[in-house]
């Protein structure tokens, strides 16, 4: 006899299976650049289909193994068919993903796109679990979601590091209370690249858990010195010294990278001042880092202390891309806080006052959405520079109404 019950979850199991198949469909057509891409060369240095894969690890690992530096822009635009400079990764990040550079450029594509699909899938694992989603239904709908989203479908069709990040970012997050230790680690994975790290441990450290950051800022120091021993030998401490100059010099004055470029792909705050108001106030990028990350510790510690977890992690996340320079696809560290809170938010959708928090999650859902048919349609009706804005913007709004949130969460508690 077959009763409600089992006819409900008989639906249920159907829906999974389905979102499951539109996942596994999703991310065969994500995985489909990784192998068609072209062997780089000087011709087609424009081709972006895993060009961050060709210019931050492949060659760059390649040019280490020569005995060279990659973090000098001009040996990496001498010896190799690059298009970007290779940015101030940690060291330890030459030796980590080297297995990718090792073999022909192109199995070396398609492993690193299928590692970042694997990764996307364990951020959703993550996901559901930080918000205790029925785990193997939560994983599913997170994940076929996140893979069919505009920063997921970028981190596998450009070849960024940004699902370890974020999986690393999570995991601190997760388990700063319980697993100090692992806690420690996954935050060492987050200082890949400083602009992660830097932020995270510091508003982590403010937020109490100073063990957790200063075990995993030196757990990523002690992985990298090694590597960083090797170049320092090579130049000496003080040629060691220009080729970090030099790398930061040219990053700063690129089109897609400077703070004040109109078409820069950049969400935090100096930047989308620029682009929204054309004004850029002296030391901009100074001040907005110390007040951006001066704030959200403020008030991720507040909401700490009033039962609004969920809401300080986000927010937290948020802090950190906000305040220096970052890309829309960074927003992925997110995702399981986001995932979280908007449960939390939905829980509570009877309180106006969850409505803030919930405004919050749908601007920071904006760059997810951004799809092609999306920037086709601003890029028609408000041009080319409102597209370039739209994510950034959404971003710095879902962090000031988040934090007005949680001014008023606290007032509220206390």
């Amino acid at each position: 006899m077959i009763t409600t019950t089992n006819r409900t979850g008989l639906a249920r199991t159907i829906l999974v299976a389905l979102v499951a198949l539109a996942g596994t469909a999703s991310a065969v057509r994500a995985l489909k650049p990784a192998w068609e891409v072209p062997l780089p060369t000087e011709a087609n240095l424009p081709e972006e289909r895993m060009q961050d894969f060709r210019d931050a690890l492949y060659f760059p690992i390649r040019e280490f193994l020569a005995g060279g530096n990659p973090y000098d822009p001009a040996v990496m635009f001498a010896n190799w068919p690059v298009r970007q400079n290779f940015n101030l990764y940690q060291p330890y990040h030459l030796v980590l993903h080297m297995p990718f550079a090792l073999p022909d450029y192109r199995v070396g594509a398609v492993a690193f796109a299928l590692a970042c699909v694997v990764l996307l899938v364990g951020l959703a694992l993550l996901a559901a679990h930080r918000a205790q989603l029925p785990l193997v239904a939560g994983t599913t709908v997170v994940a076929t979601l996140l893979i069919t989203s505009q920063v997921g479908k970028a981190q596998v069709y450009i070849g960024q590091v940004n699902p370890l990040i974020a999986v690393g970012v999570a995991a601190a997050l997760m388990l700063r209370g319980s697993h100090p230790g692992w806690a420690a680690a996954a935050l060492a994975l987050a200082w890949l690249k400083p602009q992660f790290g830097l932020p995270l441990a510091l508003l982590m450290f403010v937020r109490g858990d100073r063990k957790v950051a200063l075990m995993g800022t030196a757990i990523a120091t002690i992985a990298s010195l090694p590597v960083a021993a090797v170049l320092v030998m090579k130049d000496g401490v003080g040629g060691f010294l220009d080729v970090i100059g030099r790398n930061l010099a040219w990053a700063s004055s690129t089109g897609y990278g400077a703070v004040d470029s109109m078409t820069a792909q950049r969400i935090d705050l100096p930047a989308v001042l620029f682009r929204t108001t054309g004004w850029l106030p002296p030391a901009a990028e100074l001040i907005a880092l110390i007040g951006v990350l001066a704030v959200t510790a403020l008030l991720a510690r507040r909401l700490d202390q009033t039962d609004g977890t969920a809401a300080a992690d986000v927010l937290t996340c948020l802090g950190v891309v906000v305040a220096l320079v970052h890309q829309p696809g960074d927003v992925l560290i997110a995702v399981p806080a986001l995932v979280a809170l908007a449960v939390v938010c939905w829980r509570n959708r009877q309180d106006r006052h969850w409505w803030w928090a919930g405004a919050a999650a749908l601007l920071l859902v904006v760059p997810f959405a951004h799809l092609y048919f999306v920037d086709t349609a601003v890029k028609a009706a408000l041009g080319a520079r409102a597209s370039v804005t739209l994510d950034g913007a959404a971003v710095v709004a879902a962090w000031l109404v988040l934090a007005v949130f949680a001014v008023r969460h606290a007032r509220r508690v206390t």
